[in-house]
């Protein structure tokens, strides 16, 4: 694992209330999520980022109101227009 620096203000940690331990926890589960969301890191690489299992990632998803299931626009049309009428 490789271990970079980045600088934060001081007050961001009294801000969210949080000690810089668990915030920087939070900021990884984050940034996971937001990716997920995007489509640009699958949910095996988001959890690995979020040091969660992918179960526990799952349930974070929800907590971001984020879905579990992915679908880009071409793979939605493409179910949809298999739906029988």
């Amino acid at each position: 694992m490789s271990v970079y620096t980045i600088e934060l203000p001081e007050n961001v940690f009294s801000t969210f209330r949080k000690t810089p331990v668990e915030f920087i926890h939070e900021l990884k589960i984050a940034a996971a999520v937001k990716w997920y969301e995007l489509g640009e890191i699958s949910q095996n690489r988001a959890a690995e980022l979020a040091e969660l299992s992918r179960s526990e990632f799952i349930n974070v998803l929800g907590k971001y109101k984020v879905s579990v299931l992915q679908y880009t626009d071409e793979v939605f049309n493409y179910e949809m227009s298999n739906v029988k009428k």
